[in-house]
């Protein structure tokens, strides 16, 4: 069934069951951060033992989007779906039963497992839903705001729910709302998958991309404590790049690649994949150090830092669902150049608030954060999702995933490096010093956002193909498009 068979009514459907799964795939992410110290004290828990929560999902979930992204396109995409949130609610329940620090550890990589299988499956779904243009922007810009609302408001809900029901249900929510997609997804979504490839898997080609993706990860949450030139770091960074060799080497004598090179030729696509991991840089490396300044400087508690940060989920929601409307009548470009510099603002008036002073710059900060968020996302992911083809959108979908993962645990370690060194140069863990130190993190975070207005200008531009008249004439001709099949 093409695209253009399905009534409008029942894309919007089928965008509000993937969108729901997505958004609850955020919020679990952002809502532990709130339950960390209660399970910290109902564990009985020291020193580090704790953050290997947060890491063995990171590490599951960027290690395997890219593999799990093309198994959707040679498996099935609603078939891949419906397996990982079987995933996921196993995980979810296991994870708040888990009676110990380790077991916790386990559920959460399966946890994150789940995710890197329902991300690129839901999000390629999403694309052959809807036609290339201005519905497609449409249905990604309320995609981007479900991300953007769930990575925020993470912060608020964890919080409450941690303090009225406790930390196990941040896991066990994802129970009924699982069990509820589940219900409704063998019903609502169609299966769609390259019938012409065959389904066989380019296993050398897995066997090298996933570990470089997992040790880099791993090397990069590892940079706040261990440093850039410790031996070790550098040591794993050599097989990264030794693995990646290899990967590019299979691919390129595989009669079936797990990654087509043909297919990431596009200018438009490899700027788009760049920005998004620039953005993902920015995002997490502000909030990492907002979370700290906030907590450590300006000692407020989980709950009132989350209704203070309800400013930029509003405003990120709004950005987004903005970008898609003004994207064909300005051009890509022109509003992903706009997003960033919002970006930039807000982590430049992040750097004057002082450590006792007035917080009056806090919520236009928040504000111009949030707007920047939603616009770079979305243009963002059109651009990483512009002229991909059915056969290749769950690769596509993966990529531009890991691009974002990869950027979120890159910008959070180098934020927190800045931080940490800064405050250490001035002389320790005073006010004085953490708020110095804070802010040069938040600067870190600026010249990102400075290299995401050059990768827009650059990669995006007109000479990329993405003219104002070049995005209109794509919404208007998109029954001109290559049939999709409806997920």
């Amino acid at each position: 069934m093409t695209t253009s068979n399905l009534s409008q009514t029942r894309r919007w459907r089928v965008l509000a069951l993937l969108g729901t799964a997505f958004f609850m795939t955020i919020l679990d992410g952002t809502s532990l951060l709130a339950a960390l110290p209660a399970i910290e004290g109902h564990l009985r828990l020291h020193g580090p033992a704790i953050q290997w929560t947060v890491t063995a999902y990171a590490l599951a979930f960027s290690g395997l989007l890219l593999l799990c992204g093309r198994a959707a396109d040679l498996l099935g995409r609603r078939r891949v779906f419906i397996a990982g949130m079987v995933l996921r609610v196993v995980a979810s329940l296991a994870c708040g039963l888990a009676p110990s620090i380790q077991a916790l550890v386990a559920a959460r990589a399966v946890q994150g497992v789940s995710a890197a299988i329902i991300a690129p499956a839901a999000l390629s779904m999403v694309m052959n839903t809807f036609p290339e243009g201005i519905e497609r922007n449409k249905a990604l810009g309320i995609w981007g705001g479900l991300g953007g609302f769930g990575a925020t408001a993470g912060l608020l809900l964890g919080g409450i729910i941690t303090d009225i029901f406790g930390w196990q249900w941040v896991f066990w929510v994802n129970v009924p709302v699982g069990t509820l997609v589940l219900v409704l997804a063998p019903a609502m979504l169609r299966e769609s998958r390259d019938r012409a490839r065959s389904r066989s898997f380019d296993i050398p080609g897995a066997l090298t991309i996933a570990p470089a993706l997992v040790l880099l990860v791993y090397v990069i949450t590892r940079v706040p404590t261990s440093g850039w030139a410790n031996g070790q770091s550098i040591g794993l960074l050599a097989a990264v790049a030794v693995l990646v060799w290899m990967f590019i080497l299979i691919e390129k004598r595989s009669v079936a690649p797990l990654v087509s090179f043909q297919s990431l030729r596009s200018r438009v696509l490899i700027g788009g994949n760049l920005l998004l991991l620039i953005a993902g840089m920015t995002v997490d490396g502000m909030l990492v150090t907002l979370t700290s300044f906030v907590q450590q400087v300006l000692g407020w508690p989980a709950a009132q830092f989350g209704l203070a940060s309800a400013m930029m989920t509003v405003t990120a929601a709004a950005g987004a669902l903005l970008s898609q409307r003004i994207v064909p009548r300005l051009s890509l470009w022109r509003v992903a150049a706009a997003g960033t510099v919002l970006l930039g603002c807000g982590c430049l008036l992040l750097t004057r608030i002082p450590a006792g002073g007035p917080m009056s710059l806090l919520p236009a900060a928040l504000f111009l954060f949030g707007a920047g968020m939603g616009a770079v996302t979305v243009c963002a992911q059109i651009a990483a999702l512009t002229g991909v083809t059915e056969k290749d959108s769950g690769l596509a979908a993966g990529l531009a995933d890991t691009s974002f993962a990869v950027g979120t645990a890159l910008g959070t370690a180098i934020c927190t490096s800045v931080a940490a060194a800064r405050t250490s140069a001035i002389g320790g863990p005073t006010p004085l010093a953490l708020t110095t130190g804070q802010h040069a993190a938040f600067e870190a975070a600026g010249v990102f956002a400075a290299l995401a207005l050059i990768t827009a200008l650059t990669l995006l531009s007109k000479r990329s193909g993405l003219s104002r008249s070049a995005s209109a004439d794509a919404s208007e001709n998109v029954s001109t498009r290559a049939p999709s099949t409806s997920p």
